[in-house]
Protein backbone atom coordinates (compact mmCIF):
# COMPACT_ATOMS: atom_id res chain seq x y z
CA UNK A 1 0.00 0.00 0.00
CA UNK A 2 2.99 2.29 0.56
CA UNK A 3 3.88 1.89 -3.10
CA UNK A 4 0.42 3.06 -4.14
CA UNK A 5 0.66 6.15 -1.94
CA UNK A 6 4.10 7.03 -3.32
CA UNK A 7 2.87 6.56 -6.89
CA UNK A 8 -0.11 8.78 -6.13
CA UNK A 9 2.19 11.52 -4.80
CA UNK A 10 4.31 11.30 -7.95
CA UNK A 11 1.13 11.57 -10.03
CA UNK A 12 0.10 14.73 -8.18
CA UNK A 13 3.54 16.23 -8.80
CA UNK A 14 3.30 15.34 -12.50
CA UNK A 15 -0.09 17.04 -12.79
CA UNK A 16 1.34 20.16 -11.15
CA UNK A 17 4.22 20.02 -13.65
CA UNK A 18 1.76 19.81 -16.55
CA UNK A 19 0.03 23.02 -15.50
CA UNK A 20 3.33 24.79 -14.81
CA UNK A 21 4.73 23.86 -18.22
CA UNK A 22 1.52 24.86 -20.00
CA UNK A 23 1.92 28.28 -18.40
CA UNK A 24 5.50 28.56 -19.72
CA UNK A 25 4.42 27.14 -23.13
CA UNK A 26 6.97 24.32 -23.06
CA UNK A 27 4.93 21.72 -24.90
CA UNK A 28 7.67 19.09 -25.08
CA UNK A 29 7.78 19.08 -21.26
CA UNK A 30 3.96 19.04 -21.18
CA UNK A 31 4.04 15.87 -23.27
CA UNK A 32 6.43 14.09 -20.92
CA UNK A 33 4.74 15.34 -17.75
CA UNK A 34 1.30 14.31 -19.03
CA UNK A 35 2.60 10.90 -20.07
CA UNK A 36 4.19 10.43 -16.65
CA UNK A 37 0.99 11.52 -14.92
CA UNK A 38 -1.06 9.03 -16.93
CA UNK A 39 1.35 6.14 -16.34
CA UNK A 40 1.94 6.77 -12.63
CA UNK A 41 -1.76 7.44 -12.11
CA UNK A 42 -2.68 4.16 -13.78
CA UNK A 43 -0.15 2.22 -11.71
CA UNK A 44 -1.31 3.83 -8.45
CA UNK A 45 -5.00 3.14 -9.15
CA UNK A 46 -4.30 -0.45 -10.17
CA UNK A 47 -2.07 -1.03 -7.12
CA UNK A 48 -4.81 0.25 -4.80
CA UNK A 49 -7.36 -1.89 -6.67
CA UNK A 50 -5.16 -4.98 -6.40
CA UNK A 51 -4.62 -4.44 -2.67
CA UNK A 52 -8.29 -3.92 -1.93
CA UNK A 53 -9.84 -6.67 -4.05
CA UNK A 54 -7.34 -9.52 -3.81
Amino acid sequence: MVTAILLLLVTILCVIAVFREIKTKNFFAVLFAAGSAIMFGWFSVMTIYANLFS
